[in-house]
């Protein structure tokens, strides 16, 4: 007797076709993720291994003496010497840091409805590492990485706290607790951050009625009461990194204020910089690393010099508020376009090559090795670099709150507050880098690579809302 061939249902080809896809998928994450991962450490690959700064030595010598350091965080010098493995290797730490970076990304673009996937997440990073200096930084043992990942992780922790599970919350908090400890800048940024997300809780109930105020701000609570109480139990010290009153006496002297006041009330009782005050130079960077500068007749760094700075600054500031007022805001703007790539990066970085060579054998060849120990990272290079890196960072900045506009009329109101909150953390850390300290390209490159971050998400947006209008019905 005849009988006819089984046909397969629909819901069974559709079964086998999901799970060939699911198959495919597992097989691709390993694939786009190592492609990912390249491309954040790119940089370093290049050189032959990680990048270091003039202050990576600093971080260094910070754990080695078990002491605190002005303007070098102990808590980034106990990352480096975990992430290394005791010393054993700095690839290590940047490894960890670019790792950090992918995962916020796409955590950051599924918490948004966007496509996270591995071919996503690849899309983005390389993106990201053409056009930004993203990977200079994620290359580099210097927390500078941190700054943008704990303005991500806050956003996270307080916008989208319900869509993220307890694995994830421990994640992001673990990042800007890091963030946090490891810069008094990053510090300071978080609170005005803070500020932020509480007025879009109070302010904007209607149109964000998920912000979590709590998590964040414990976050930066804790900070605040860790960093005394660790430093005191490591160190036998409390308090905060030290080293930022001296930062704000160098802005005053680059604009003039304190060659100002010190020509007007001099000779004064207790200021010895009275008598040293014709030597000043032109320069915040003048003031604090030249070996000839009055400051080092102070006493420097690890001198007495910090309280006659700090009585300095409050006079200085007190008898020309206007003159203060006027050099802060230009300070910031200024910081502002502030963004190219490799600032520093291509000199010698001779205190870092010292305490490595002196006092970290096991790193030391590789390290010697790498082309940055050669001059073969150069200005140059920068200059090329910045061909793209500049005009893409100013020009995405400067569309940030157009894309407030667009994202809030096209019912995106979670892109427009994501646009909005980096252009606040763009903007605040300009005012505590450049008016606090003074303008540097570093400062401000650090994070800039957010914007055009916010941008790739807004056209993904866009693509994904075309695609969705234009594609016909499929079945199953």
């Amino acid at each position: 007797m005849f009988q006819p061939k089984t046909v397969p249902s629909l819901s069974s080809l559709a079964l086998v076709t999901n799970r060939i896809a699911k198959g495919r998928a597992t097989l691709s994450w390993p694939v786009y993720l190592t492609f990912s991962l390249a491309a954040l450490l790119t940089p370093a690959l290049w050189n032959g291994y990680a990048l270091t700064f003039y202050d990576t030595g600093g971080y260094v010598d910070a754990v080695l003496r078990m002491e605190l350091v002005p303007g070098r965080s102990l808590f980034y010098g106990l990352f480096l010497w975990l992430g290394s493995l005791g010393w054993q290797s700095f690839w290590g730490p940047v490894l960890v840091q670019s790792l950090c970076t992918l995962w916020l990304i796409r955590l950051l673009l599924r918490c948004h409805g966007l496509p996270s996937g591995a071919q996503a997440l690849a899309c983005f990073s390389a993106g990201l590492a053409c056009l930004t200096g993203v990977s200079w930084y994620t290359s580099q043992l210097m927390p500078d990485i941190l700054v943008p990942l704990m303005v991500l992780s806050l956003w996270l922790l307080a916008m989208h706290w319900p869509r993220i599970g307890w694995m994830e919350r421990t994640g992001l908090a673990a990042i800007a607790l890091l963030g946090l400890l490891s810069h008094m800048s990053c510090l300071a940024l978080a609170l005005g951050l803070i500020a932020v997300i509480l007025a879009a809780r109070i302010l904007g109930r209607r149109w964000t009625p998920a912000v979590c105020i709590m998590p964040p701000l414990a976050v930066v609570l804790a900070s605040l009461l860790l960093m005394p109480l660790l430093h005191l139990a490591l160190t036998g010290q409390g308090g905060y990194t030290p080293g930022g009153p001296t930062f704000l006496f160098g802005r005053l002297v680059q604009d003039g204020i304190a060659q100002r006041w010190l020509a007007e009330h001099c000779p004064a009782p207790d200021i010895k910089l009275c008598e040293l005050r014709h030597r000043l130079p032109a320069t915040a960077d003048d003031f604090l690393w030249n070996g000839g500068s009055p400051f080092q007749d102070l006493g420097g760094w690890r001198g007495s010099s910090e309280p006659e700075l700090k009585h300095l600054t409050r006079a200085a500031v007190t008898a020309y508020p206007g003159m203060t007022l006027w050099t802060t805001l230009r300070s910031t703007a200024q910081q502002m376009v502030k963004v190219a790539t490799g600032d520093a990066l291509y000199e010698s970085h001779s205190d870092t090559r010292g305490i490595i060579h002196k006092f970290l054998p096991g790193i030391a060849p590789p390290f010697f090795e790498a082309r940055q120990q050669h001059g073969q990272v150069t200005q140059e290079l920068f200059d090329r670099l910045n061909l793209i890196h500049i005009p893409v960072a100013l020009i995405s900045v400067l569309g940030l709150l157009p894309i407030v506009l667009w994202s809030w009329r096209n019912d995106r109101r979670d892109l427009a507050a994501l646009a909005l909150f980096v252009f606040f953390a763009l903007l605040g850390n300009a005012f505590i880098c450049g008016a606090l300290s003074n303008p540097h390209d570093r400062y401000q490159s650090r994070l800039v690579w957010l914007a055009p971050l916010v941008v790739g998400m807004v056209l993904a947006a866009s693509w994904k809302k075309l695609d969705r209008v234009h594609s016909p019905d499929r079945i199953g």
